[in-house]
């Protein structure tokens, strides 16, 4: 599909590189907010442009010049989306780590991207980031030089003394980390044109600045992949960002309400914790100003579309994406809400997909079948060539691991993850299809369907739930609900686990791979 933004998203200003888009947007807008946080720090777009140059020009003095390979682990600060900025003016190849990384994975990571420089927080959040470099250099791993990246973000007015910014939109300049089949890291190489051509999808098809001045309220961490697409988006559709170095409900309801926040989300857990407040307290509309909640990377229970509606007083607009390819589907908020709570959204423009059998061949109309992937916002294969060739088919199409389906309308529907089903005497089951019922019972208040080894049936199914406060779920009886919601029986859970909560990715995903090995037999 060929799509001509400037005609198709007129309200939507694009630029091919990353750089040009924060000169363009200072130039258009100087006076406009930009970027706000918890602490009421406040930049426009022209002071965004200068002092980013100014820590460019403090980077540059402290050794990092084009093509340095920076690796930076820093929370959700403005003086992070200052830095972001500054190594990309620079020249150099950044590799962002979430926060929550430790000495594992984040040794990993230092090694897949050849980082020669570590930009860490010093101590947040209870932690030593100082210290854990210390020992991950100690005990053999990766010793890039550490630097401490505080809450200020070093300047210098040496601002001459930069290179002439790189004009190559097609330069890999960005490295993210997702999860490889050891379970460390795997670095994901990115161009400001893979990651803009996102952005710009996202603006467009997800109708972002089209009708008001969006304040997008952004809780999650923004060294993934989302926060540099998130920021882009920003700063083509005419919006400002609203920054949170951690999610606590009462105060991101409160910082939000503060800037008139319109778009915020990120995963299901966020949304459920906003219904939770506007369950204790009824009859008052818990952000008056919220126009849409947004998020994807995690699987959203179709319920949650027509209770964020009612207790909410907005529109839940879902997409899917991943950290190779950072938008595939985009919900819009002009689509009906049957289809918003069933789908993942319209499938963006800049991304080719294709649906095929277990042995490659494309699947009929309507069927579920794994989701392929080409196109422009494609990421440009893993750091290690060993991962691409398991990643790509011969004829070149990203394997994604997810199962999908593409529905009448042309949406996309994410059904679950081809390393998640469940082959049960030879018959595959999909958990998210029995998790989305279960997300209905009165008595769960969270759930995860797994797959045990079995030596009788290959594997069989297990609930793991977080029982709904005061609840005590029962197999028999959570067996009895499925099949009053139409589930066949031959889908039917024969273990439960109960716990206390879900363990969960950095991103909010359900860590299905700890639940198999906390709950296979031993």
């Amino acid at each position: 599909m060929t799509v001509d933004p400037a005609t198709e998203w007129p309200w939507v200003h694009a630029a091919t590189t990353f750089w040009q888009q924060v000169v363009d947007r200072a130039e258009r807008t100087p006076d406009d907010l930009l970027l706000a946080d918890e602490h009421d720090q406040r930049l426009t777009c022209a002071q965004y442009r200068d002092r980013v140059e100014r820590v460019a020009a403090a980077l540059l003095a402290h050794g990092i010049g084009p093509d340095t390979r920076v690796a930076w682990q820093l929370p959700t600060r403005i003086s992070t989306m200052l830095v972001m900025g500054a190594l990309r003016r620079i020249g150099a190849v950044q590799a962002p780590i979430i926060p929550l990384y430790r000495d594992r994975e984040v040794a990993a990571a230092l090694r897949t991207s050849g980082a020669e420089v570590f930009l860490v927080p010093g101590q947040w959040g209870g932690f030593d980031f100082t210290a854990m470099a210390a020992r991950i250099a100690e005990s053999g791993g990766p010793a890039p030089r550490t630097l401490v990246i505080p809450a200020t973000a070093p300047e210098s007015e040496d601002v001459a003394s930069l290179p002439t910014p790189e004009a190559d939109p097609d330069a890999v300049r960005w490295i993210y980390f997702t999860s490889g089949s050891t379970g460390t890291p795997k670095g994901a190489q990115h161009t400001d044109d893979t990651l803009l051509s996102a952005s710009t999808a996202y603006s467009g098809v997800g109708r972002l600045g089209r009708d008001r001045h969006e304040v997008f309220g952004v809780a999650y961490p923004v060294a993934h992949v989302g926060g540099v697409t998130f920021f882009a988006t920003a700063l083509n559709s005419g919006s400002a960002l609203v920054l949170l170095e951690a999610f606590v409900p009462a105060q991101a309801i409160e910082v939000y309400r503060r800037f008139g926040v319109t778009i915020t989300g990120g995963a299901p857990p966020f949304y459920t914790a906003f219904l939770a407040m506007a369950a204790a307290n009824p009859g008052e509309r818990l952000l008056p100003t919220l126009a849409q909640l947004k998020g994807g990377g995690a699987p959203c229970p179709p319920h949650l579309a027509a209770r964020i509606r009612d207790e909410l007083g907005t529109v839940l607009t879902h997409d899917y994406g991943m950290t190779e390819i950072a938008f595939i589907g985009i919900g819009c908020p002009d689509d009906p809400i049957e289809i918003l709570a069933e789908t993942d959204g319209r499938l963006s423009p800049f991304a080719d997909l294709r649906l095929v059998d277990s042995d490659g061949a494309s699947v009929a109309p309507g069927q579920v079948g794994e989701t392929q992937l080409r196109g422009r916002s494609l990421f440009r294969g893993y750091t290690d060539e060993a991962e691409n060739a398991a990643a790509f088919t011969e004829d070149g199409w990203f394997r994604t691991g997810d199962l999908g389906r593409i529905h009448p309308t042309g949406h996309i529907e994410v059904v679950g993850r081809t390393k998640d089903l469940i082959i049960r005497k030879g018959e595959n089951v999909a958990p998210q299809e029995i998790e989305q019922m279960l997300a209905l019972a009165d008595d769960v208040a969270d759930v995860a369907v797994i797959g045990i080894p079995d030596s009788d049936r290959g594997e069989l199914v297990c609930a793991v739930v977080v029982p709904a406060v005061g609840a005590a779920p029962t197999l028999d009886g959570l067996n009895e609900f499925l099949l009053a919601s139409g589930l066949m029986k031959q889908k039917l859970p024969e273990r439960l686990e109960l716990v206390d909560v879900l363990p969960r990715t950095g991103l909010a995903k359900v860590a299905k791979a700890e639940l198999r090995a906390r709950f296979a037999p031993s």
